[in-house]
C-alpha cells in the first residue's frame, strides 16, 4: 500500500473543545511526516419557510455565513496543532451523507487514511447501513482509523494485526499483507510495537462422531495449533515478528480478535474487511460488526482495493427544505 502522506480528519463537531480524533489524527500526521487535512461536511439541511422564489441572496448569505464560520473554528484548532506537523490545512463543504462527503474530500485531497470518530451506540442490525462510520468502511477507497472514546494520545502503543493465513471467506492474501504493512508503518512511528493474532478452528466437529478417542483429540488439537502458529510466523516473515507478538488462538475470530486486545493491552487492531453482496448492497462480515462493537481500542480498517465502489466525485451541496410540509426541493 502507498505511504501515508496525507491524514484526512473528520471533525464531527469543530466547536468542541476535545476531539480524540483530532488528537489522534495530529500525532499520526506527525509521526509520519504527513499533511493534515482537517474537513467538517456541513450536512444539515436548510429549512425554507414561506415564499420559494426567496431562495436567492438570503441562503446564499446563510450558507456562505455557516461555511465561514465551520473555517474558522477549524482553522482555530489548525492553529494549535501546526506545531511540528509538516502542513496543517482545513476544509468546509456543504454536502451530504457525512460519509459521501468525508470520501469525496478525501478522494480529492488525495488523502492515503481518514481518521473519524468511532459511533458510540451498538450498530444493530436495523440500524447498521444507517450508520456513518460503517459506510465509511463500506465505501472507502483508503484505510479508515475509527477512534474509540478517550482524548488521550497514543503511548508507545501495542498495535494488533489480525490476519488470516488460512484466507476464509475467500480472503486475498495481499489483503494480509497489507495490514501487517501498514500495522508496522504505524507502530513504528509511534514507536510502539506491533502483534499479530490468528484465529483457527482447533478441531473440527466431525471427528466426535466417528468414535475418536480422547488421546487421539487431544493429539489433533496439538497438531493444529501447530500448524496455525507456523501458518502465522510464514505469513508475518517480511515484518520479522518474535514469537513472543505472534498470537495463535482457537476460537471464533471476533472472540479471538477481543481476547488478543485484551491480553496484549493494545491501543489499535488493525483488520481486513470482506465485503458480501445481499440485497443489492455491500455488508461488511461479521467479524467486523462484532469486533466493532466490542474492542473498547480504536480499529483501524483495510480493504481490498477491488471491493471499493467509486463515489460521485461532485459535492451534493445544500439540501434546501420547504416547511412546513418538508418538501425536498434538492
Amino acid at each position: 500500500m502507498p505511504r501515508i502522506r496525507r491524514i484526512l480528519v473528520a471533525v464531527k463537531n469543530p466547536s468542541a473543545k476535545n476531539s480524540p480524533a483530532v488528537i489522534k489524527g495530529a500525532q499520526l500526521a506527525r509521526a509520519l511526516n504527513a499533511e493534515l487535512i482537517l474537513f467538517h461536511a456541513i450536512s444539515a439541511p436548510l429549512y425554507v419557510d414561506g415564499d420559494l422564489t426567496l431562495l436567492g441572496g438570503g441562503l446564499a448569505d446563510v450558507e456562505s455565513t455557516t461555511r465561514n464560520t465551520c473555517l474558522e473554528r477549524l482553522e482555530a484548532i489548525a492553529q494549535r496543532l501546526r506545531d511540528g506537523i509538516r502542513k496543517v490545512t482545513v476544509s468546509a463543504q456543504w454536502d451530504y451523507p457525512i460519509y459521501e462527503a468525508v470520501i469525496r474530500e478525501a478522494t480529492r485531497s488525495g488523502s492515503n487514511l481518514i481518521v473519524a470518530e468511532r459511533h458510540t451506540g451498538w450498530h444493530t442490525p436495523r440500524s447498521l447501513l444507517r450508520l456513518t462510520d460503517w459506510e465509511l468502511l463500506r465505501l472507502s477507497p483508503v484505510p479508515v482509523l475509527l477512534v474509540k472514546g478517550g482524548v488521550g494520545a497514543y503511548r508507545r502503543p501495542i498495535v494488533l494485526a489480525a490476519v488470516d493465513p488460512d484466507h476464509s471467506y475467500a480472503k486475498p492474501q495481499r489483503l494480509d499483507r497489507a495490514i501487517l504493512r501498514i500495522g508496522s508503518t504505524v507502530a513504528v512511528a509511534l514507536r510502539g510495537t506491533l502483534h499479530a493474532v490468528h484465529a483457527y478452528v482447533p478441531i473440527s466437529t466431525e471427528v466426535y462422531a466417528h468414535g475418536t478417542t480422547v488421546e487421539d483429540i487431544a493429539r489433533m488439537r496439538t497438531r493444529t495449533t501447530r500448524d496455525a502458529s507456523k501458518k502465522l510466523q510464514q505469513c508475518t516473515h517480511f515484518v520479522a515478528l518474535p514469537r513472543s507478538r505472534l498470537h495463535v488462538i482457537g476460537r471464533h475470530p471476533p472472540d479471538a480478535i477481543e481476547q488478543a486486545a485484551v491480553e496484549t493491552h493494545c491501543s489499535m487492531v488493525v483488520m481486513g474487511a470482506i465485503s458480501r453482496r445481499g440485497l443489492n448492497r455491500f455488508l461488511f462480515g461479521n467479524t467486523a460488526e462484532k469486533v466493532l462493537d466490542h474492542l473498547p481500542c480504536d480499529v483501524l480498517v483495510v480493504k481490498p482495493a477491488h471491493l471499493v465502489k467509486p463515489l460521485p466525485r461532485a459535492r451534493r451541496g445544500v439540501r434546501y427544505v420547504y416547511d412546513p410540509d418538508m418538501y425536498v426541493l434538492k
